[in-house]
């Protein structure tokens, strides 16, 4: 992979679910070493630090866990991620995944204004389909792929002046999808993969056929990487752990392939709570897999002791 300049922004999101602790995120990912790791692969990066959220603005649904602060970080991360595109490969450290509200958007917007589609990657064990309404829960790192499609239900919030198309989203790992996502899921043309679909036909023939629709479209591409992608025997500083996710092999499959295809533009790495994790090893790991997106190679990884 050539040189990039990459910027990390920091997202200390900690309002899309009542479970506290994923703020502390950021600068976990900073003391695993994420900044080394980049750098010894030859990129240039630049670390802004934390960003903090806009003052937001009201949410008619009373049922909504910190509505305003919510609106207020989908703002502030649009902002800047929109304007981070234009001469680097942003970062976001998360923060749970109501931060990829922001993101995501930002990043199309700067995706629609260069007349590229763009194509996004969303590695979870859940779909995070519903709307601000449809949420039963009232956490919105539930909402993202909602609200970054145009989903109508999002009262309060910024209009999505450049929603992703759903024939250009490709979701790797599903494995806990509400029924309501389920229904809505139905109506679009999603690719869903769930860890069944992984099992019978394996993690690389879905994602090949993906990253060559996106070469093909001269896409841009976002990859969304959620802490429970991976099975809670490896990663277990999350809140909302899913066994039967991916392997660390699988998972670094993954990221080596979206290395090889150049596709790569824009990355999420969320919902990690350190208050969770075990001597760092969760952090540890994500910064592994953001390593092989950008370039380190098998014989490359470090060994580590946990002990």
């Amino acid at each position: 992979m050539k040189t990039q300049n990459i910027l990390l922004i920091g997202a200390p999101v900690d309002c899309g679910k009542a479970r506290r602790g994923c703020m502390m995120g950021p600068d976990a990912y900073r003391t695993a070493g994420l900044s080394d790791a980049l750098q010894d692969l030859g990129h240039h990066v630049t670390d802004m630090g934390n960003l903090a959220p806009n003052e937001g603005g009201a949410c008619p649904l009373p049922h909504l866990h910190c509505a305003a602060e919510t609106i207020g970080w989908t703002e502030r991360l649009r902002d800047a991620a929109r304007d981070a595109m234009d001469d680097h490969l942003p970062i976001f450290l998360g923060g749970d995944h109501a931060l990829s509200m922001g993101s995501v958007a930002g990043v199309a917007l700067h995706a629609a204004t260069r007349n590229r589609p763009q194509f996004m990657l969303w590695l979870d064990a859940h779909s995070d389909f519903h709307t601000a309404e449809t949420t039963t829960s009232g956490n919105l790192h539930g909402t993202p792929v909602g609200y970054v499609t145009g989903r109508s239900g999002f009262p309060g919030f910024p209009p999505v002046d450049a929603p992703v198309s759903p024939g250009n989203i490709c979701m790797l790992g599903l494995r806990s999808v509400d029924p309501a996502e389920r229904i809505a899921l139905s109506e679009t043309d999603i690719d869903l993969y769930d860890m069944r679909a992984i099992d019978e036909q394996g993690i690389a023939k879905p994602l090949a056929a993906f990253l060559d629709r996106v070469k093909a479209a001269n896409g841009a591409l976002h990859v969304s990487l959620d802490v429970d992608f991976l099975d809670p025997i490896y990663a277990p500083a999350v809140g909302t752990t899913v066994p039967g996710g991916a392997s660390i092999r699988e998972a670094h499959l993954v990221m080596e392939m979206v290395c090889d295809s150049g596709c790569l533009t824009s990355l999420d790495l969320v919902e990690l709570n350190p208050f969770l994790d075990e001597r760092g090893r969760t952090a540890m790991a994500m910064v592994d897999l953001a390593a092989s997106a950008l370039g380190r190679r098998v014989f490359d990884r470090p060994t580590r002791a946990y002990s």
